[in-house]
């Protein structure tokens, strides 16, 4: 068996072996994926009604149920009102009501207050009591060490279903798949996805070293408990290789390769991280015309999204949350680059509107509410921090015609970033690092970086980091572009600026931007010690 960690990590790796030969077998095809989402789809009422009737009311520990017995409703009060009303609509009443959750109460970073009713929570009071362990992963954030959170393997194949279908209608069945990620759970999410449809993952390349000895031994040997538990089960499963982020060539050169040999490669990564591939293709003189992405886990715009189209690739988004698992994957027929429909078989959706001002929620914040019986959490009209547009409509894409027609798009973290003193929202500062630099200076949208850290005597110092490649340029002007930019529009945004620049918190250095554990970078990378502004959110389970 293998070397875990501790004792914890010993029996959840002995569990993973013990059950993997037999979830490897059973895999979905095509029309018995498409059969499972219409029968989801069809009973979705009573699949809600009999998540909240065995999670909530019938789990006495439940925060959920205090809050529906302030608000007076019974299970019969809320099989009525679904079988009367839809599921939505439920899910809008009880907000009206005061049950839900704000991020800041789910997280336990505050106790949830409805008029004279308290209740004190920790993020373990929402698992799942009936979730089997077979996966552990941590959700990502600056303010803590990460929450975990823990997978049945019946939740993930339910998962891969949607994530088979998914690729189904981008004409995927037979596309050689890999993922590049840091080591760890994360990425074996996505290898348990990839086995469950289609030919096994081609290729699980590593942005560490998983030989390095300064990993944890849970990193190292949990790929390997992964690749013995599939030969168990007759299934060749990649391990994984060294693809460190300043050198993606083993994966431009697999691409290559597979598309010499008439095959499509797929690749499963971030955003900032396919562009370190694409930008290697270019440099080498690789034509990647003809190959597929899926970029997750960083916000998915147009330059972004662009500058992989440029090499001949076609790129959709995919949008998921560490505790929800994959919440929507990328519109055929977009209204905006971020276009997501959402996977209302394991989801349901709503947001709080104009009367959502009481709770301290925008109008266009993403309540969640889990649907599956296994899923790893328990979520009723709970705010993860996002917004977003939401809306239903017709696109003719495939997509829809699988009963997916709600659509997410402007997909943002609601929290206001805190920097220097100054508050902003991120949109702002993406678009000066993300097309007004480089239509000025050169490069792309991962060359330009803000970095905040913590001077001798404790006061912010903001770096404008700018990377090495694009050669000389005026760091003057480029400093001064960028906060003339972001103080456009007058009011809070002109005194920001006035601020940053008065106040010479801001330089510039000439250095490659920085990444988190997990690979990412950030628009606003926050330096360790610092907290409060910019955070990787671990968004889409992709923290390891």
């Amino acid at each position: 068996m293998p070397a875990f960690g501790n004792p914890s990590d010993a029996w959840t790796g002995a569990r993973i072996l013990a059950r993997l030969p037999v979830y490897l077998r059973k895999r979905w095809t095509p029309g018995e994926a498409r059969a499972e989402l219409e029968g989801r789809l069809r009973f979705r009422e009573s699949r809600f009604l009999e998540a909240a009737r065995r999670l909530i009311f019938g789990h006495a520990g439940s925060p959920y149920l205090t809050l529906l017995r302030r608000a007076g409703c019974a299970y019969g009060d809320l099989a009525g009102l679904v079988r009367r009303d839809g599921v939505e609509s439920a899910l809008s009443a009880l907000f009206r009501q005061g049950v839900y959750l704000t991020v800041e109460e789910f997280k336990g970073r505050r106790p949830v207050v409805r008029g004279e009713t308290t209740i004190s929570v920790s993020p373990e009071s929402f698992r799942n009591p009936r979730s089997r362990v077979h996966l552990i992963l941590k959700s990502g954030g600056s303010r803590s060490g990460g929450t975990p959170v823990f997978f049945d393997l019946g939740f993930i194949r339910g998962c891969a279903a949607d994530t088979g279908l998914a690729l189904h209608v981008r004409g995927g069945d037979a596309w050689s798949k890999a993922t590049w990620e840091v080591p760890g759970a994360g990425a074996l999410f996505s290898l348990f996805e990839f086995g469950q449809f289609g030919p096994p993952p081609a290729r699980w390349f590593s942005q560490l070293d998983p030989r390095d000895g300064a990993l944890p031994s849970r990193y190292r040997w949990s790929g390997r408990a992964f690749v013995w538990g599939a030969r168990l089960a007759g299934v060749a499963m990649p391990e994984p290789r060294h693809a460190p982020l300043e050198n993606p060539a083993p994966i431009v050169d697999w691409m290559a390769k597979t598309l010499k040999e008439g095959r499509t490669p797929y690749l499963l990564t971030y955003p900032s991280s396919a562009l370190r591939v694409c930008r290697a293709a270019e440099e080498s003189g690789v034509d990647l015309r003809g190959s597929q992405w899926t970029i997750a886990g960083e916000p998915c715009t147009e330059a972004r999204m662009d500058a992989i189209r440029r090499t001949g690739g076609a790129v959709l988004p995919k949008y998921g949350i560490m505790e929800t698992g994959p919440v929507g994957y990328g519109c055929l027929a977009p209204a905006a680059p971020d276009d997501v429909h959402v996977l209302s078989d394991l989801h349901a959706v709503i947001q709080p509107g104009l009367s959502g001002a009481a709770s301290g929620l925008q109008p266009d914040a993403i309540l969640f509410t889990s649907l599956l019986l296994d899923a790893p959490v328990v979520l009723l009209n709970v705010s993860m921090g996002d917004q977003a547009a939401f809306a239903r409509r017709a696109c003719g894409c495939p997509m829809e015609s699988l009963g997916w027609t709600g659509h997410l798009h402007a997909i943002r973290s609601g929290e206001k970033l805190t920097c220097a003193g100054m508050n902003f929202l991120d949109a702002d500062v993406v678009r000066v690092l993300e097309d007004v630099l480089p239509s000025r200076f050169g490069g792309g949208p991962a060359d330009y970086q803000i970095l905040e850290e913590e001077g001798a005597d404790g006061a912010p110092v903001l770096k404008l980091l700018i990377h090495p490649r694009l050669g000389e340029l005026n760091a003057s002007e480029a400093k001064a572009r960028f906060l003339r930019e972001v103080s456009r529009g007058g009011g809070p945004r002109k005194v920001m600026g006035l601020a940053w620049s008065r106040g010479q918190v801001l330089s510039v250095e000439r250095r490659e931007p920085l990444s988190t554990p997990s690979g990412k970078i950030l628009h606003l990378h926050v330096s360790s010690g610092r907290r409060g502004a910019g955070r990787d959110t671990g968004k889409d389970g992709r923290t390891g």
